[in-house]
This record gives C-alpha cells, sequence and structure tokens, in this order.
C-alpha cells in the first residue's frame, strides 16, 4: 500500500475545553509525528464534555478561520471532525424517542456546517445501533432522523460519516442505500468490527468509506494500540488498496491511560512499517 496518511483522533490527548488546550492538543500530535488530527467538535454534558469547537461557541468566521489557521501553523492537517452525542440510551440515540433528539440532530447539522465552514467537511459519530430489520419502527425513526440532518449537510456540504461497529456492514449499507443522501458515508474502525470481519466488511462498505479510525483491540486487556491486537493489519490495509482508500487513518486510543503518548506512537510506527 502506498504511503499511509496517518493522524490521530485528538480528544485521545485530552479534552479541548479552551482554544489554548485545542493549542496544546495540536503541538501533542505535531510531537507524536502525525500529520493530520480529528478535532472532537461538541459539547456532551452526559459526559461533562466541554469543547471549545462546539459549533454553539466556535461561532464567527474568524473563530473558524483560526481552527484551521492554527493546525496549518503546526503544518497538520484536519482530517475530519467528531460529533459524538448521546442519547439516554445509546450512542447518537438518533432512533430514539426522546425530548431532546430534536437538539441532539440540530447541534449534528451546526457541527456538518461548520465544519464546511473551515473547509475540512467530514462529521463522524455513532448514531446508535442500527436494527437490522428494516421493518422495525425504531429503523423508520433512524431514517427520518438522518434525512433531516443529511437535507441540510448537503447544501452546506458536510460529509455525514457514520461509524461501523454497532451493526453489520450489511446493515449499514442498506441503511445508507435506504437513506438516500450523496453526503452520507462510513467512517470505518476495524477494531469496533472485530467480531464482525473487519476485512469483509471493507468491500461491503467500499463506496462509502471517506475516513478510517486506526484502533486496535487486544484479545485480553482490550487496549487499543495499533499493532498489539486482534486486527489483522496486512489483510485489512490489502482490503483498503484493493478499493483504492486514499483517506486518513486517525490513530484513536480512549484508554486515559497515562501511556496513551506512547501509544499513538507505536500504532504510527506499526502502520509506517506494515
Amino acid at each position: 500500500m502506498a504511503k499511509l496518511k496517518i493522524g490521530v483522533a485528538l480528544w485521545s490527548l485530552g479534552q479541548t475545553r479552551d482554544f489554548a488546550a485545542f493549542e496544546r492538543s495540536l503541538d501533542k500530535a505535531a510531537s507524536l509525528g502525525v500529520t493530520g488530527v480529528q478535532p472532537w467538535c461538541v459539547d456532551e454534558p452526559k459526559w461533562d464534555l466541554v469543547c471549545a469547537l462546539d459549533p454553539d461557541r466556535c461561532t464567527t468566521a474568524l473563530q473558524r478561520r483560526e481552527v484551521r489557521r492554527a493546525c496549518e501553523k503546526r503544518g497538520r492537517t484536519i482530517s475530519a471532525f467528531c460529533a459524538q452525542l448521546a442519547g439516554p440510551k445509546t450512542l447518537g440515540g438518533f432512533g430514539e424517542t426522546d425530548a431532546n433528539l430534536g437538539a441532539r440532530l440540530a447541534k449534528t447539522r451546526r457541527a456538518l456546517q461548520m465544519a464546511a465552514e473551515i473547509g475540512s467537511p467530514i462529521v463522524t459519530t455513532h448514531i446508535g445501533p442500527i436494527p437490522e430489520n428494516p421493518n422495525d419502527a425504531e429503523y423508520a425513526r433512524f431514517i427520518d432522523s438522518v434525512r433531516s440532518v443529511m437535507k441540510d449537510a448537503e447544501k452546506s456540504g458536510g460529509i455525514f460519516a457514520l461509524e461501523t461497529g454497532q451493526e453489520s456492514a450489511q446493515c449499514l449499507k442498506q441503511f445508507i442505500d435506504n437513506v438516500g443522501s450523496p453526503n452520507l458515508k462510513v467512517n470505518f474502525d476495524p477494531a469496533n468490527m472485530i467480531h464482525r470481519d473487519p476485512v469483509g466488511s471493507v468491500a461491503v462498505l467500499a463506496k462509502y468509506i471517506v475516513h478510517t479510525h486506526a484502533k486496535d483491540k487486544h484479545p485480553e486487556t482490550g487496549k487499543p494500540t495499533v499493532g498489539k491486537g486482534s486486527v489483522p493489519w496486512k489483510e485489512y490495509l490489502a482490503a483498503l488498496e484493493a478499493i483504492n482508500y486514499q483517506g486518513w487513518f486517525a490513530l484513536e486510543d480512549e484508554s486515559c491511560d497515562e501511556n496513551v503518548a506512547e501509544s499513538i506512537r507505536f500504532g504510527r510506527e506499526f502502520l509506517e512499517q506494515v
């Protein structure tokens, strides 16, 4: 495979509650040798997450130019953003019926518009486990929720990339086909697909994959360090090469381990040598 574009899921290096913290995270990323960054870009009260890049805080054209300028100053490229929100029961909760669903969808729309305005239009998230049965009432709610987001995304140029792992690749593909939006894509995470055939799933989702997370899962400890787990990296990368994937690999380590920086560095070096 050609030289990989390797970045880091910036939240792996800590929260960015203010812009100074965001810049410090960029400096950490640069010190680890990655060339891309994927910033977190939403508040989520359920997890006590406050983010300087939330679209309701980073609101002006000047603020948004500063986000891009801070990355360019350090020679880093924004590979995508992450707008992960939480429903009462599930990640994203796009199929739930709680009173805050509308607010989550609206926040997602604003995140997509902000990402497009910054010039890095991909926004990734889990929307919640999509039912395998398309006749399920919850399935219809997922369709309605995502379609409502995609109407605005198509106007702004935002690309909404659903993360793999909560349902089968076949289910996710059918869902995207059913939504019918050209701006609805996939963020592929092989560790999330360990028990769902990560290699074969690449071929199923081929035409939709626009971004990937580079994460592993050790069979005993569960640690996510790339190259130290169960992901069959050679076969997985070969599958991506076969579909001509040329996007980013954002290293992700949400373990909050004190050695997370070394985990990211090891993963980068591993991917550079596979």
